[in-house]
């Protein structure tokens, strides 16, 4: 992945103050050697070793300058993640900089290639692996021809269903669901059959992953009663607001009966790693990665003396294969996998940078931003082929200093897709407590649950997350009929200062309830969304469930499915105003929920049915609706775009426009910019878009809708 920088004024200004500065040169290689003296004729070997050169380069009494680690062109091998301190840290204008050798990439690998597979039989191979039988080196992700295979699962597609669902308490606690407790799952006699022929080793390693409106659950199996079909896990106590029951559906994963189909792989605790081919592969054109580290990077300030780690630049660096372990006790559910870790991590850090770098292969989430990061940046990265999700941003509790608090991140124009393997609670980009950070221009595809979530306090208690700036995102093709309750941009609690703007939002569909372009959820205030072209979305392009002060203007919503607009909660203050927007549809109804009975201001709309002239307003005419006060300057009126059944929003006439006050955007600016190749790059497959259509198609079926 070679690509031209595109440099953003005012974010880079610290490569424009070294650029005159001369630079100490460390140079690795993949044939180099840890005793070289890191000049390019005699290079080192690897990343720790060079920083370990630029420690001693920076003594005290030597004269700081700009230091470069240069990778030449070449595979490295990590056996253990990179590790930089506040003992690392530079001075603004003399940076350390780790890049590839200009013009090539360097890739840091953290898995191992496998070989020495044999066939069973046609239909079947296995390798052994000394590691995993003598040193329990067990792992859970495989790599076959530099793409994620399925670990053997059932069904091999979709989802069984849950019947019935209870516990027994062990341990109620003080807290809001118990310390511990044993859950009896039933199930039906066919789907449970799987666990009849469980080994001790299915026991230990096989999981049963359930999905439960925003969430995922994945327990090991502790019992099975052939007679009631049942099976048992444990853990903690199911979580009141969000328990599994039986509209839940679930799949096991990684039981030995279950490996049955072209492309899965098993791993025996034998050492003996079965997969069953894809047609075309042979054993000698397939190749086999498997993650030996969980993260690439770790930067970790001072937590006691409060020094960051800082002024420190990663640049057209490639980082690829690392894994997640499902601990014992496995994974409780979380919203948006908050729990789950990152290959590259950031505390105490500040003025970081990741410059046109690619995360791909990973178990968990790409970067996390985490605690008292400030100024860091994340410009033009590839993340793809992710367990979780993209980028997180801050902490889910609020620290009492805040200059603890994460912000001032800038997450611009990378491509962020194909994520939520491991984890599909996981979102694109995800801001916890923080303030003050820009998402923009980005890319965010293909992902099980939100594209962006933004705010982590529910309702309206104070909160930290202030006058974040979401906007020119492209978010599409989310949901994929598995998960509830997500959407395009989600957000929570009070959060003034926010924007969301110039995104293009399209494509999201959920389970049951959810698949929103524009969601904001409990607490949500003043929160201003224009400029945003939302559509094909399942139950509303907008929906709030409650909030207060937020601004929704000069939008489009067109052809989503349910309805066009929704809003949940009946409260005492206004909820939203909503103005200058032009509403399509062509199903379902114009508003859904309470639309017509909270408190919000209304007007300057355009209301556009291709079905026919008579909207109605909840159950009233628009003249009714007018008499309530509400959209006295509205229209109901043909908004003459180009093409919409093409989704093609621009105008061929401006007359509706201009009569209610909407100002034309210039949508195609959403997405990346830059090289022709990088937009290219970033442009959607064709083949991801029909199996998404047809994900829609079948659970629409099945749904009777």
């Amino acid at each position: 992945m070679i690509r031209k920088f595109v440099f953003v004024t005012g974010i880079l200004l610290l490569s424009s103050l070294t650029a005159v500065i001369p630079a100490q040169k460390i140079y690795i290689s993949p044939s180099g050697k840890d005793s070289n003296d890191g000049s390019f004729e005699k290079p080192l070997a690897s990343l720790p070793a060079a920083i370990e050169m630029t420690r001693v380069l920076k003594k005290p009494g030597i004269a700081e300058q700009k230091t470069e680690i240069i990778a030449m062109k070449g595979d490295y091998f990590m056996s253990s993640p990179l590790i930089l301190t506040s003992a690392d840290s530079r001075e603004a204008n003399t940076p350390l900089i780790i890049k590839s050798e200009s013009g090539q990439q360097a890739r840091f690998l953290g898995g191992v290639p496998l070989s020495g597979f044999e066939k069973v039989n046609d239909n079947l191979w296995r390798t052994f692996i000394p590691q995993v039988a003598w040193n329990n080196s067990y792992f859970e992700q495989l790599y076959v021809n530099g793409k994620r295979a399925v670990r053997a699962r059932t069904p091999n597609k979709g989802f069984y269903y849950v019947k019935s669902a209870g516990e027994a308490v062990i341990e109620k606690g003080d807290g809001s669901f118990p310390l511990l407790a044993v859950q009896k799952i039933g199930l039906d006699s066919v789907d449970s059959k799987c666990f009849s022929s469980f080994s001790k080793d299915d026991y230990q390693d096989a999981l049963i992953i359930f999905y439960h409106n925003w969430d995922n659950t994945r327990k090991r199996v502790t019992g099975f009663d052939p007679n009631s079909f049942s099976v048992f896990t444990t853990g903690e106590g199911m979580k009141p607001w969000n328990p599994i029951n039986e509209k839940s559906r679930y799949l096991v994963e990684n039981c030995r009966s279950a490996l049955d189909s072209p492309g899965e792989w098993y791993l025996d605790r034998t050492g003996y790693l079965y997969y069953i081919p894809k047609e075309g592969e042979t054993i000698e054109n397939t190749t086999f990665v498997a993650p030996v580290i969980g993260k690439f990077i770790d930067i970790k300030g001072d937590s006691v003396s409060g020094k960051m780690a800082q002024n420190i630049r990663f640049e057209n660096l490639s980082f690829e294969y690392a894994g997640y372990q499902t601990p014992p006790a496995g994974n409780e559910p979380a919203q948006a996998a908050f729990p789950l870790e990152a290959v590259i991590t950031l505390d105490y850090a500040n003025n970081i940078e990741f410059l046109d770098c690619e995360v791909a292969h990973t178990g968990t989430y790409g970067f996390w931003f985490r605690r008292a990061c400030n100024n860091c940046y994340l410009i033009m990265c590839y993340l793809h082929d992710l367990g979780g999700g993209g980028v997180k941003i801050g902490e889910t509790s609020i620290r009492v200093d805040s200059n603890q608090i994460t912000k001032n991140i800038s997450v611009n124009n990378n491509i962020i897709r194909d994520g939520g393997h491991v984890f599909p609670c996981a979102a694109g980009i995800i801001v916890f407590n923080a303030s003050d950070n820009n998402l923009t221009h980005n890319e965010i595809a293909d992902f099980r649950y939100t594209g962006i979530s933004v705010g982590w306090v529910w309702g309206y208690d104070k909160s930290p997350t202030k006058r974040n700036k979401i906007e020119f995102n492209h978010i599409h093709h989310l949901g994929w009929g598995e998960l509830c309750d997500m959407g395009g941009v989600y957000t929570l609690g009070a959060s003034e200062g926010t924007t969301v703007s110039n995104n293009v939002i399209h494509h999201i569909y959920s389970y049951n309830y959810g698949g929103w372009g524009l969601y904001t959820d409990e607490g949500s205030t003043g929160i201003k969304e224009e400029n945003n072209l939302v559509y094909a979305c399942k139950n509303a392009g907008f929906h709030q469930h409650y909030g207060k002060d937020n601004i929704i203007r000069n939008n489009i919503f067109a052809f989503n499915l349910r309805s066009a607009l929704q809003a949940t909660r009946i409260e005492d203050h206004n909820s939203f105003s909503f103005s200058h927007n032009i509403v399509l549809l062509s199903s379902g109804t114009l508003l859904s929920s309470n639309w017509s009975k909270i408190l919000l201001g209304s007007d300057s709309n355009c209301y556009w049915d291709l079905r026919t002239k008579d909207i109605t307003f909840g159950e009233e005419s628009f003249s009714e609706w007018k008499k309530s006060g509400k959209d006295l300057h509205s229209v109901i009126s043909d908004p003459f775009f180009t093409n919409p059944s093409g989704f093609d929003f621009h105008f061929k006439k401006l007359k509706t426009a201009r009569q209610i006050g909407f100002i034309p955007f210039d949508y195609s600016k959403a997405g990346v910019y830059g090289s022709d190749d990088w937009k290219k790059l970033a442009l959607s497959d064709d083949s991801i878009a029909k199996q998404f259509d047809e994900a829609v198609t079948n659970r629409e079926r099945i749904s009777g809708k």
